[in-house]
């Protein structure tokens, strides 16, 4: 039996329209590690920027907030570290009318094909699984989301051998990896800027355009 720690974060939005800052695509991204070692060396790394002078750092690493430089040194750390990284990706026009009735079900509907489709890269049958997501919204729509990622993770975890926990970023530094993660991806498809993305490539095990093969647009 092994723990897993499964650190997960979105990026997109909840807006279905094509125009300006709506994204096209909404994004899953999860971090599976073995143990959380790599928080500690993120919280070293800042720790060293501080020494260094760096004056530009923010209460936490934030990936679209973050200076260059800083984020440089970031994803040196990360794409050194022994990680997994998937990502589904939904390109949110091709979805159909009922699976976004609501902004709760559309994002259960991305959950329960993510994790779906990694549960059996990541777990073994008797593994131990805790997922961390970073919270979102205002207090109602935690809730709400929060049900939803604990519907699909008792639908997809082995046996009742999982956990999930929400909370900021600023809480734990392994999401802060998540959320850099996330974004180098969505800056791919969203921008096909490739900078950031070109330094993760290697952790990253699956990247799966959920309706690639889809050629209806709902709007």
């Amino acid at each position: 039996m092994a723990r897993k720690f499964l650190f997960a974060d979105e990026a997109g939005d909840f807006e279905f329209a094509r125009k300006q800052n709506v994204s096209r695509y909404f994004i899953v991204c999860t971090v599976t590690l073995e143990t959380c070692t790599l928080g500690h060396h993120l919280l070293d790394l800042r720790r060293d920027l501080s020494w260094r002078g760096n004056t530009a750092l923010g209460d936490y690493f934030h990936a679209c907030e973050d200076k260059q430089r800083i984020r440089d040194e970031v994803f040196n750390l990360i794409r050194s570290s022994d990680m997994r990284i998937d990502a589904t990706i939904l390109e949110k026009s091709k979805a159909q009318p009922h699976t976004r009735a609501s902004p709760a079900r559309f994002y259960r509907y991305a959950w329960y094909y993510h994790l779906r489709s990694i549960r059996s890269g990541v777990l073994r049958r008797d593994d131990e699984l805790m997922l961390t997501a970073a919270s979102l919204g205002r207090k109602r729509e935690r809730a709400t989301f929060t049900k939803a990622v604990n519907s699909v993770a008792q639908q997809v975890a082995t046996r009742n051998s999982w956990a999930t926990f929400f909370c900021p970023s600023i809480a734990d530094p392994c999401l802060q990896v998540v959320d850099y993660c996330t974004w180098a991806i969505q800056r791919k498809w969203e921008r096909n800027d490739l900078r950031s993305y070109d330094l993760i490539r290697s952790n990253i095990v699956r990247e799966y355009d959920l309706w690639r093969a889809g050629t209806r647009h709902y709007y």
